[in-house]
């Protein structure tokens, strides 16, 4: 039933639109999640299909996923915490029981949203079962990554790892937690203990756990209109009152904690599962999933990067499609697309569908390369699937495919028949080889520049 309930039969007219036929054909619960290492460009189609969608929801991850977006207007919003939905004015907006929550970041969004004419108010529901992320996790954070010397993860070092250690030692602190205010100083007092006697960096005084007291108590006081148990709000919008869900993702497949290149990943399950489990939704009622890759690969941090390209070909396509982190603003290593990994992705979470971005990013280029396998070291039988064992993927070698590049602009084309010949070889190959259609591609960063 859930697969077959699709947007149109929640209301949504498609009148002979293309991408309006696209949009209404997806299910009540749909999915939009990353293929590769993060930064694939998923909130501008959340952001886009929201408006088709009565609630957004957040699954997992925490200020460390970073979505820019543009307005009508063409302004651009930049959201960590905050679902991609919210600049639909009729759109809800969930922020999970998976999700790690930082309240002054999160506070800081509302205050930057509102500031910009984006009402938050009534439209942000927020699990009273999340974990929250306090200050110090982010001091742990850094501490950890100075401990790790040369191996270091590649955090962004707001504090995601430590706060899901908390969580998963069982003394963490949930939002539901603040509604106690008797029971609070203790629990936070068991917190800050802990990292203190892990961190001989971090120092701990009777003053700062009054500090931070003083400041939730604050927090808790804003907080509380926001508070609901979004278990049971999902699930009765599903069940009862027939309302469409549009879970974003944050990061990506290939950084889950299970299925990514170990331990170079975040601490949540970024894949399909993670649904599930930080949403308190049954598998059996989640439909599409429409997997967002980009038309090449990037990566951000430390960690395995079988199509990386070193040198002044990874800076071209760097500087081309301003490949800096939105939460950081660090660098990201760029390479080919990586259709082993593509596929593993695609294994991992049965995307029934897939959105390439930045294909106007490769526009200039004369060839393209597209990685499509995997040799052992010794150039023997081919790799299988994405391999676990870091050491054989430091070693492995990339067979690549070369195409003809197009070498023109293509970011005004709005109908996939007008886009140049390679530029639909490319697109189809990608397809051919990965056995999942390509229903949108985009082709510049405005709201209106995708292709269905």
């Amino acid at each position: 039933f859930y697969r077959s309930t699709s947007v149109i039969e929640q209301g949504v007219t498609t009148q002979s639109n293309p991408g309006l036929d696209r949009i209404g054909s997806l299910s009540q619960v749909s999915g939009v999640l990353g293929c590769q290492w993060g930064d694939e460009g998923k909130g501008k189609l959340v952001d886009i299909l929201a408006k088709h969608f009565d609630i957004v929801a957040r699954c997992q991850g925490g200020a460390n996923a970073g979505h820019t977006i543009y307005n009508s207007e063409g302004k651009k919003f930049a959201l960590h915490l905050i679902p991609s939905g919210i600049l639909n004015e009729d759109t809800i907006c969930v922020i999970g029981n998976g999700v790690v929550i930082h309240l002054p970041g999160l506070f800081e969004e509302i205050d930057r949203l509102e500031s910009n004419g984006v009402s938050c108010k009534g439209r942000i529901l927020v699990s009273d079962r999340a974990h929250l992320l306090f200050d110090f996790h982010q001091v742990v954070d850094g501490l950890r990554e100075a401990e790790l010397a040369k191996s270091f993860i590649g955090t962004t070092r707001r504090g995601i790892g430590p706060c899901y250690s908390s969580k998963v030692i069982r003394n963490g602190i949930r939002v539901s937690d603040l509604r106690h205010m008797d029971t609070f100083p203790q629990k936070l007092d068991l917190l800050l203990s802990d990292a203190a006697s892990r961190f001989k960096g971090f120092s701990y005084t009777p003053d700062m756990l009054r500090e931070e007291v003083e400041n939730y108590k604050r927090f808790a006081e804003r907080l509380e209109p926001f508070v609901t148990d979004t278990v049971h709000y999902v699930n009765d919008a599903i069940h009862q009152k027939k309302q469409s869900v549009l879970v974003e993702g944050g990061q990506a497949t290939m950084l889950d904690i299970d299925f990514g290149t170990y331990p170079f990943v975040t601490s949540s399950s970024p894949s399909a599962g993670g649904i599930c489990t930080g949403l308190g939704i049954a598998p059996r009622v989640i439909g599409d999933l429409v997997g967002v890759v980009k038309a090449y690969t990037t990566r951000v941090g430390s960690g395995p990067f079988p199509t990386e390209i070193l040198g002044k070909g990874g800076d071209l396509l760097r500087f081309a499609g301003q490949e800096f982190g939105t939460t950081t603003g660090r660098p990201r290593r760029c390479g080919w697309l990586d259709v082993v990994a593509l596929k593993y992705s695609c294994q991992v979470n049965g995307f029934s569908s897939l959105n390439l971005t930045k294909l106007d990013v490769l526009s200039d280029l004369k060839e393209i390369q597209l990685g499509v396998s995997y040799k052992q070291p010794d150039g023997s039988s081919p790799a299988l699937s994405f391999p676990s064992d870091l050491r054989v993927l430091d070693q492995i070698k990339v067979e690549y495919e070369t195409m003809a590049g197009w070498q023109c602009d293509i970011s005004s084309i709005r109908d996939y028949s007008d886009l140049p010949t390679a530029a639909k070889k490319y697109v189809e190959r990608i397809e051919e080889l990965v056995g999942v259609p390509v229903h949108y591609i985009g082709i510049g960063p405005g709201r209106d520049a995708l292709i269905y």
